[in-house]
């Protein structure tokens, strides 16, 4: 179907939230009707431990990890989803961010 839709979450240090929301409304069509920038902002707590060989934004090798980060979710156009996803590979600050893409029906379709 060319006009798939997903969920898009990523978890970002509080400091770099708007500017990756900024960032990704710039790539996308709106989803919803007469409204743009359109995010969920939940607070999350994010937890690791950098290895050798990792270069970490936040944290130091072999050592726990934690981090109240912002947990950013919203819906995107399959068409879109490339674009967003270049855009958070090169905007936040982690080496290695966690993305989930989940895929989703938009819930007017069933009206």
């Amino acid at each position: 179907m060319a006009d798939d839709i997903f969920k898009v979450a990523v978890s970002v240090p509080a400091d770099f939230m708007d500017i990756l929301m900024d960032a990704i409304d710039e790539v996308i069509d709106p989803i919803y009707p007469g409204y743009r920038r359109s995010f969920s902002i939940s607070d999350v707590v994010g937890t690791w431990i950098p290895v050798e060989g990792s270069d970490p934004y936040i944290g130091e090798i072999d050592t726990i990890t934690r981090v109240e980060e912002k947990r950013i979710e919203f819906a995107v156009r399959d068409y879109d989803l490339p674009q967003v996803l270049h855009v958070i590979d090169n905007i936040h600050p982690y080496e290695e961010p966690a993305v989930d893409v989940i895929p989703m029906k938009a819930w007017r379709s069933y009206l």
